[in-house]
């Protein structure tokens, strides 16, 4: 390009919101774009989204913020791409959708989870990616298609993510960046394709839809003619592939400042707990669960673990005061009811009730059991709504201790976004859980930002992603607020007790499990984990 340009685009692909965001140089929000993305479910557990409508979404988000900044396309030195993570989308010829993409919500390969856990070479697996195998992965997809609709394969000539589709339709490059590469085929280390993991996937003839890995701080791709018509930028602007977008959101809201004993949670409908590391300092639990997935900067990786429902068990909980509500003629919604919570919260005594926080059925963090219910213990007869309150908030906080327990030593300090955040109450909570002070991110985009902050290392805008962080992120981080110190007793005493109780209550959720069938009613709740969240929280937590 003749001109430098004074704006950085980063796009986030959540999987409901397709998002458009401008930065300037120095890492300030000037505007955004949002159009809504809507993916399909069926009663077999498939969760789908048509691939050519993706792409369209993301080209009218990319025109919409053309409306809103004067001359965008001559000023967009570059743009990153980033988006949900896992799921399966399958290009064959001419590159063209060989089928719907499967997404990370997709159930349907279950049955094979289950045999693939079960295999002598799982353990390997793990230790290679970091990563437990579950049902949103790619890998896990693949043999499942492989073993149940192997035609789709015999036609795919490439299996990418979704940020790896939007890739492909801006610059016309099939790859696939570092992230998912490794925490799904590969080694967290070397940062390639590792052939054990492979082998353990059952996946050895299929290795050739594998696609070239990218490092977008350091290659990028220019606009094709094509694209530009589509979106409305020029033709020859850098491309950037981004990390996957939990490392892009972790790297937007400071998992990565150069302190280590920092830590990032994302509170939203669901709970990410995310802690940047180097790679010999990964601990790996016996139960083979969690991820870990590389950033953008020089031997770090951000070690993850995520507990499935975060802020829908509040949700949950005001929906039953609201129906309470309504049987004598008044109907508060939702939104009318959060105001309350803080109150509530400070009337009720703290550690007086353990909940468990698996509302949205079944669980991923740091264990994994789909069957796994939320429920109350220790109610008496003088508890009273406000104590059930904070019990479900308490709940949120021992799930992101549970999290943290699980990749090691409790954080220094914990660096906080998603809408649970806004709560002062909420932060003093899950400070104490977790004994450290947080900080919140004033950072409105985390994901895109974070995408956009690899376009700026892969222009020279600053020499490294430390340069960039240092600028981009560490500003806008607040004063870290102390927790409580009798609070903090409180929750180091109950912790033991919140650990012990979701083990021994295995058992009574396998039986539980067994009757679900013949009753269709209490299982009505249990949908794949996104579907009660708002596209707000959605673009938030993937």
């Amino acid at each position: 390009m003749a001109d430098r340009g004074d704006i950085l685009i980063g796009i986030d692909a959540g999987t409901s919101v397709i998002k458009a965001v401008a930065f300037d140089l120095t890492g300030r929000q000037l505007a955004s774009s949002a159009v809504l993305n809507r993916y399909d479910e069926g009663e077999d557990g498939s969760a789908t989204q048509p691939m050519l409508r993706t792409w369209t979404d993301c080209a009218e988000a990319l025109r919409g913020l053309g409306d809103k900044i004067e001359n965008l396309a001559a000023r967009t030195l570059a743009l990153a791409v980033t988006g949900q993570g896992d799921g399966t989308w399958l290009v064959g010829a001419g590159d063209e959708p060989v089928a719907n993409a499967w997404l990370w919500l997709d159930a349907r390969s279950a049955p094979t989870v289950r045999k693939l856990a079960a295999g002598d070479n799982e353990r390997a697996r793990f230790e290679a990616t970091g990563t437990g195998l579950n049902t949103c992965q790619q890998g896990s997809q693949l043999a499942h298609i492989a073993a149940h609709h192997p035609e789709l394969l015999a036609r795919a000539e490439a299996a990418l993510h979704c940020k790896d589709w939007l890739y492909l339709n801006l610059t016309g490059v099939r790859a696939t960046d570092p992230s998912e590469a490794c925490f799904t085929f590969g080694n967290f280390r070397t940062r390639a394709y590792d052939d054990t993991v492979i082998a353990a996937l059952g996946l050895e003839d299929y290795r050739h839809l594998l696609p070239e890995i990218v490092d977008g701080t350091k290659t990028t791709q220019s606009l094709t003619a094509a694209a530009a018509s589509q979106t409305g930028l020029l033709e020859g602007t850098p491309v950037s592939l981004g990390y996957v977008d939990m490392a892009m959101t972790g790297l937007g809201a400071g998992v990565h400042t150069g302190d280590p004993a920092a830590a990032a949670s994302t509170v939203g409908s669901t709970g990410v707990h995310m802690r940047a590391v180097t790679p010999d300092e990964v601990v790996l639990n016996a139960e083979g669960t969690g991820y870990v997935i590389a950033l953008p900067a020089p031997d770090m990786v951000t070690q993850v673990q995520t507990n499935m429902a975060a802020t829908l068990n509040i949700d949950w909980w005001l929906d039953v005061a609201a129906d309470i509500a309504g049987e004598f003629g008044t109907s508060p919604k939702r939104s009318d009811l959060v105001g309350h919570i803080d109150g509530w919260l400070s009337r009720s005594d703290p550690g007086a009730i353990l909940y468990h926080p698996y509302i949205s059925a079944g669980e991923r963090g740091p264990f994994v059991n789909p069957d796994a219910r939320a429920g109350f213990i220790g109610l008496s007869s003088g508890h009273r709504f406000a104590d059930l309150m904070r019990a479900v908030v308490e709940g949120l906080g021992m799930a992101a201790r549970d999290c943290y327990a699980a990749m090691g030593a409790m954080p220094g300090e914990l660096r906080l976004t998603g809408g649970a955040a806004r709560s002062k109450a909420f932060r003093g909570i899950i400070s104490a859980a977790v004994g450290a002070p947080v900080r919140i991110c004033r950072r409105e985009e985390t994901g895109a930002a974070g995408a956009a902050m690899m376009a700026a290392v892969a222009q020279g805008v600053y020499g490294s992603m430390d340069d960039c962080v240092a600028e981009w992120v560490t500003p806008l981080l607040e004063i870290p607020e102390k927790p409580d110190q009798a609070l903090t007793e409180t929750y180091v005493a109950l912790y033991p007790s919140y650990k012990l109780t979701r083990e021994a209550l295995i058992p009574v959720w396998d039986g539980m499990a067994k009757d679900r069938p013949r009753n269709r009613r209490v299982d009505a709740s249990a949908t794949p984990l996104d579907t009660t969240m708002t596209d707000e929280q959605k673009d938030e937590t993937r």
